[in-house]
Parts: structure tokens; C-alpha cells; sequence
């Protein structure tokens, strides 16, 4: 085996829509092609979905483990990961990757890992690959935080950005096995699918931006399109910004439509002031899909709160974007940003603004200050000695405005007045109906655990402090 790729059980989901979102590490599907085109295999293991402890590293014995580290909260797990590994891999090249590792590898820079990639994975892991079969020094390959003898040192960068269209698809055969457990929301098996890559906004609580420095990278059109006919019929497009260039869009719905591509069920993320200003986008994907879903970055009910999280839009546009997807049958969804920092009154303003423009089907979370974005470097009053898994958006990081106790009554109370609340408007029996019989167990599953956001008391026991134990106990365990 030249290379094991691994996806992480990020080792915390009690809080969150996590449960209802399990899709593919299409990261580990890319850097697979790229590695394929080199003439290497790998195989990808997504832990998720395997026994605990590590017991599946089984006797694999690569020449390269590759570790995925997309979010903070997995921060912990890499690193439990990466220590086992090192005991049972001695000779094994260790190195992780993935959005969080390259936006803030501090918490990684451990022994046992001996590179962290800084850059498109699928440019700079093949590279690495060549560097180790030939005896190279892995300090020699750009774009790499490197662990030497001196300590760790930023290898230089590789130039100019890499070209999506080098690696134009996954490779998703080597997850084939964990297809059925893939789902998003009710969709049951879901295909991700990427078409671009970067956002050149600046919103102050997202490390996507600042990572990728504001960069907007697209795919041909040729190549997505072969990438949608190829996958199945629930598919989820992971672009950090969908629709940012109209008439690329435009072009590319076209394109489907030509090629007789349609879909079950589809999911965007986009900003509600391009849905707003370009309406013919709207118009033209909408036949794409028997079920089409809009996720906007609602992010506030105040064109005051918008301004502070930097997100340079509107109310205004939020609740047009929403009317003009309604009148196309678009499912619309998104997300609102709870600051801790908010009084009752910003409380009572968002209920409002929720119940005025109907978007009880958003979600909540709590302004993370995530790590590599400014608002992580600069938060005055920020608890730097919480643990990672803490940095969910479901767990405060800082002491309220209203003090703990109150802000997640609060807290708990916008949650219940989301389309989640069993208790609420839309009841078990009315979720049961939207799905086929086989899926009405894990359908039951996911949405009890969701009542947990609806319980001040489960927040609050966090808060005061119960937490994992420490990480050198959790590797002793997994061993």
C-alpha cells in the first residue's frame, strides 16, 4: 500500500446538526485521483464509520498516512490518531491535511506528525509522495509546515494556485463501501460535488477566505458537468460560495439541462444577495431537481448585526432572496449567528425576524471565534484553555452578556422554535411521511438527538466545565 487516507471520527456530536449530515471526505477523493494520475494507490479509510480504537489500522503498512483535519473541534482527534500511529507505523511518513490544519496547524505540530499541508492537497501530497520514494527531505516540498531537527519550518509555497481542472474528479471508489451511509438531511445516499473553491468576501467569523486569500477558483464546465452525470441522485454542492459568477452559472445550468441531468434532490450554499440580484439563476437550476434546497448565511435579523459580522449585505436582501426562491419551490434554509454578547431584546428581535419571514427552517449557532480568522487572533475576553471539541458553535467560549444560565435559556428557546422541535409545529409523523419505511429508524435516531438543542440543561453541564479527558488518556485507551 503506497498511501492510506483517513477521514477522522471527529470524536464529538452531541450538540449541532452533525448527526444529520455524514457525507464523504471528498478532500481524500481528490488528493486519491491526484495520487492515481502519479501512478500511486490509496486507500481511504473513513473512521466514522469504523470500529473505535484504531483497530482498523489492522496491519496496514503504508509508506504515507495521510490524516484529514477539517474542523477545530477534530483538532484533538488527529492527534490521538496520528500518537497511535506513530507506535504501531514507526517508519511510516505521517502527515495531515485538511481546512483547519492548514488555517491554524499550531495544535498539530506534535512529534509524531511530520508534515502539515498548507496548500490544495491535491498539488502538494502527489509531490510529497515522489520526494519520500526518492529519499527526499520532506522540508524540501513546497507547501508544507515540516517538522525538523530545529523544530518546525514553513516550506516555501508552491506559486501560483492550483488549477481544479489538474485532478477534474474524485476518486470515489476507494469509498464505495461507506456509500449507504452517507446522508444529508433526509437524503440518503448523498454525492458531493464540487464546482469551485474560495470566497472573495470577508465575513469576520470565516477562516474560508482568509485561508485561500479571497481567491475564486472554478472547475470547466466540461468537467462538472461529467462529474454530475457520473454521481447519484441526491447531491449536495460543497462550493464555499455557489452562483458567484452569473454567467458561469448560467452557462453551466445549460449544460446540464442539455446533457438530460436531473437530479432527486439537490443542496446550494450561497449568499442571499446573489440569489436576490439574479434572479435568472434561480430560474435556469431550478429544473435541475425534483427537490431543490437554498442554504443562505442568514447570519442576523439587523442590518446592524450583519455590519458586525462583516458580511457587507442586508436584511433586506435576506427576505427578498427567500421570497424569490419560495416562488421558484425552493426549499430555503440557513444559519443565524447567536453573538454571546447579545441582550434579550436581540433575542426577542431574531424570534421576529424568524417567525415575520418564515425561516423556522434555519439553524442557530453560537459566534465561534474560529482558529486563523482575525476575530480567534484578536477576542479579548476569548477562553483560549477550553478544548477543542468545544469549538462545535454549540458551546460558549466566552462568559455572556447575560450570564450562562440565561443566555441558554434563550438559546435553548430559539432552537425550540425551529422546524427541529418535535414538540413544535411540525411533529414526528410529519417528518416520517417524507421518507421511505427503510429510513424511518435512522430518521427517528437523528431527530431525538436533536432535542438536545432544545435542553438548557445539557449546554449548561458543559459550561461548567465537564469535559474529555486528556488526550495522553484517550490514546492509552485507543492503543
Amino acid at each position: 500500500m503506497d498511501t492510506l487516507l483517513v477521514r477522522p471520527h471527529p470524536g464529538n456530536d452531541r450538540f449541532g446538526l452533525g448527526p444529520f449530515f455524514r457525507v464523504e471526505p471528498l478532500g481524500l477523493e481528490y488528493v486519491a485521483a491526484a495520487l492515481k494520475r502519479r501512478g500511486r494507490s490509496a486507500t481511504i479509510v473513513d473512521a466514522r464509520f469504523e470500529s473505535p480504537g484504531f483497530s482498523w489500522l489492522g496491519s496496514a503498512r503504508p509508506s504515507l498516512l495521510g490524516i484529514s483535519c477539517m474542523h477545530a473541534v477534530e483538532y484533538d482527534a488527529v492527534a490521538d490518531l496520528a500518537r497511535c500511529a506513530r507506535r504501531r507505523l514507526p517508519d511510516t511518513c505521517i502527515i495531515v491535511g485538511g481546512h483547519a490544519a492548514a488555517a491554524f496547524p499550531g495544535p498539530l505540530e506534535i512529534p509524531e506528525i511530520d508534515a502539515i499541508c498548507m496548500d490544495d492537497g491535491e498539488a502538494v501530497i502527489p509531490a510529497l509522495a515522489d520526494a519520500l520514494a526518492g529519499s527526499g527531505r520532506i522540508d524540501s516540498v513546497p507547501g508544507f509546515r515540516a517538522r525538523t531537527d530545529a523544530g518546525w519550518v514553513t516550506t516555501p509555497s508552491p506559486g501560483q494556485r492550483y488549477d481544479l481542472d489538474a485532478v477534474p474528479h474524485p476518486e470515489r471508489e476507494p469509498v464505495r463501501r461507506y456509500r449507504h451511509r452517507y446522508h444529508c438531511l433526509l437524503f440518503k445516499p448523498v454525492w458531493l460535488v464540487e464546482t469551485a473553491r474560495g470566497c472573495p468576501f470577508r465575513c469576520s467569523f470565516c477562516s474560508v477566505w482568509s485561508l485561500y486569500g479571497r481567491s475564486f477558483r472554478e472547475r470547466s464546465i466540461g468537467s462538472v458537468v461529467e462529474d454530475f452525470e457520473s454521481v447519484g441522485d441526491n447531491v449536495f454542492i460543497v462550493d464555499d460560495l455557489f452562483w458567484n459568477h452569473a454567467e458561469r452559472s448560467l452557462e453551466l445550468a445549460r449544460a446540464l439541462l442539455r446533457k438530460g441531468i436531473r437530479k432527486r434532490w439537490i443542496l446550494v450554499q450561497t449568499r442571499t444577495d446573489i440569489a436576490r440580484h439574479h434572479p435568472e439563476l434561480l430560474e435556469s437550476w431550478r429544473p435541475l431537481a425534483r427537490d431543490f434546497d437554498i442554504f443562505f448565511g442568514l447570519e442576523a435579523p439587523t442590518d446592524g448585526g450583519l455590519d458586525h459580522l462583516v458580511k457587507d449585505t442586508t436584511i433586506e436582501e435576506s427576505i427578498e432572496a427567500a421570497r424569490l426562491a419560495r416562488g421558484f419551490k425552493y426549499g430555503v434554509t440557513g444559519n443565524f449567528v447567536i453573538d454571546p454578547d447579545w441582550d434579550e431584546e436581540s433575542f426577542r428581535e431574531l424570534w421576529a425576524f424568524v417567525e415575520e419571514n418564515r425561516f423556522e427552517r434555519a439553524g442557530y449557532t453560537i459566534l465561534t471565534p474560529l482558529p486563523g480568522t482575525d476575530l480567534y487572533r484578536d477576542h479579548p475576553t476569548l477562553r483560549r484553555d477550553e478544548p477543542w471539541f468545544k469549538y462545535d458553535m454549540h458551546h460558549l467560549l466566552w462568559e455572556p452578556r447575560l450570564g450562562a444560565r440565561r443566555f441558554f435559556a434563550l438559546y435553548a428557546e430559539t432552537w425550540r422554535r425551529s422546524i427541529l422541535n418535535l414538540g413544535g409545529q411540525k411533529r414526528w409523523r410529519d417528518w416520517a411521511v417524507q421518507v421511505r419505511p427503510a429510513q424511518v429508524v435512522y430518521l427517528t435516531r437523528v431527530l431525538l438527538r436533536t432535542q438536545r438543542m432544545m435542553r438548557p440543561a445539557a449546554y449548561l453541564a458543559e459550561y461548567a466545565g465537564q469535559a474529555r479527558p486528556a488526550p495522553e488518556a484517550r490514546a492509552r485507551r485507543a492503543v
